[in-house]
């Protein structure tokens, strides 16, 4: 059915009158506050932009204001600066700050939430066209009451929020089954990451005389990439930086840098990581693990490469034990740094690991494979889901985006189509 067809049949043939934002509610703009004013304690919460999203830092005021400059649960928001958008807010009663505006509907004409879709389906556009500023854009009161808002059937007012009621209704829907789907991947992420730990713990679990213990610098060959940071180029030798190392794996999409075949040549003289070669970074973050899966890359400060040089372990055993909350809780104890952790490599090289039984080699290599299959299989399931998780987020995101953009795409007036062309 075309987007047309499904509106016609929704608003079985009522006009729809497109209005500007400002006939149909109210935009009030948020009070302004000298840092003097913002308190840490008080009898009302600040409301700011950052406490939308990840900011659960409040301030607080005891200021006794006129009403309209106080949100309460339910209230339609709009934040116009630095992050642009509406919400509504689930809270209790709080004083919103200057960069919100509360936005009150005219309920004879237009339903809250509905408004709020409205807002929501149009800031993309608003922003394009009508954001200024050049470090924090911000959209002016001006420009947003200027904007054309549908209004269906509004010689008919019941009919019209009958009408945009429905559209909520659906739209709600959608909105709650993505929330519902998000809320089943991501605990379902969880479940698997928790299994995945306790089952390596369990099997990287030795009692005593089973294991040899040996400290890394025994054990392995290293390389600290210490000294002069490498010259970066636009293109060359990929240099993988501790941002770029996760805990297993490189993501060679988390930081991209490149350095020359000059600086690279130097690299060289000091070891080139192979194939296999396990990674771990010293500081920010620190002990985070990963293994070299590709030739041809260049290693930054704060990573440390080692490689077995003892004929009964296998790099793939130390890569997983070094993941293992019994290494990783050595290797916090003997970090430094209060805000930051780092951990020196003198000290990195001086922690152990075990060697299961080190009188028979071959059984010992035997008994790592095992445990490394069963350990890359929980790796590969964990890893599969994680990359999954946003693609899957993100195609119920844009299912959601095109029945909103297709509920919300009233027909316009032939005049206005000629006026525009």
């Amino acid at each position: 059915m075309s987007q047309l067809g499904f509106m016609e049949k929704l608003l079985d043939g009522v006009e729809v009158e497109w209005k500007p934002l400002g006939e149909i509610c109210r935009f009030i703009n948020g009070r302004a506050y000298k840092k003097a004013e913002l308190l840490e304690q008080g009898k009302y919460r600040v409301l700011r932009v950052g406490n939308f999203f990840t900011n659960d830092s409040w301030y607080y005021s005891n200021l006794e204001l006129d009403e309209d400059k106080y949100c309460d649960n339910g209230d339609l928001l709009y934040a116009w600066s630095a992050s642009f958008g509406p919400r509504i807010w689930g809270g209790e009663k709080v004083i919103y700050h200057y960069h919100i505006w509360k936005v009150m509907p005219d309920t004879k004409m237009v339903i809250n939430k509905f408004l709020c879709y409205l807002l929501e389906w149009d800031t993309k556009a608003l922003k394009d066209e009508h954001a200024t500023g050049s470090t924090m854009m911000h959209v002016s009161k001006g420009s947003i009451e200027k904007r054309l808002a549908p209004i269906p059937c509004p010689d008919n007012p019941k009919k019209s929020l009958e009408i945009q009621a429905e559209i909520v209704r659906i739209l709600d829907t959608f909105t709650e089954l993505t929330t519902e789907l998000t809320t089943e991947l991501t605990t379902e992420l969880s479940t698997r990451k928790k299994q995945y730990n306790y089952y390596r713990d369990h099997l990287l679990s030795f009692d005593e005389g089973e294991v040899e213990w040996k400290t890394l610098g025994e054990a392995c060959d290293y390389v600290d990439y210490r000294g002069k940071t490498p010259k970066k180029t636009p293109d060359g030798i990929f240099l993988v930086t501790a941002k770029n190392i996760r805990m297993g794996y490189i993501d060679y999409q988390a930081s991209q840098e490149f350095i020359s075949e000059d600086d690279y040549s130097l690299v060289m003289r000091r070891g080139l990581p192979e194939i296999g070669d396990v990674l771990i970074t010293t500081e920010a973050p620190c002990g985070f693990v990963a293994q070299v899966d590709r030739k041809n890359i260049a290693l930054a400060q704060r990573v440390i490469k080692y490689r077995s040089k003892d004929e009964r372990l296998t790099n793939s055993f130390l890569k997983h034990y070094l993941i293992s909350s019994h290494f990783q809780r050595k290797l916090h104890k003997a970090a430094t740094g209060s805000t930051v952790k780092g951990i020196k490599g003198s000290n990195l090289h001086k922690l152990t690991i075990p060697i299961p039984y080190p009188d028979d080699p071959e059984k010992s290599l035997a008994e790592q494979a095992r445990i490394v299959a069963i350990l890359d299989k929980f790796d590969a399931l964990t890893h599969s889901i994680s990359e999954g998780l946003p693609r899957e987020i993100e195609l119920r995101q844009k299912q959601y985006e095109y029945y909103r953009d297709l509920l919300l795409s009233f027909p316009k007036p032939e005049l206005d189509v000629k006026a525009e062309a």
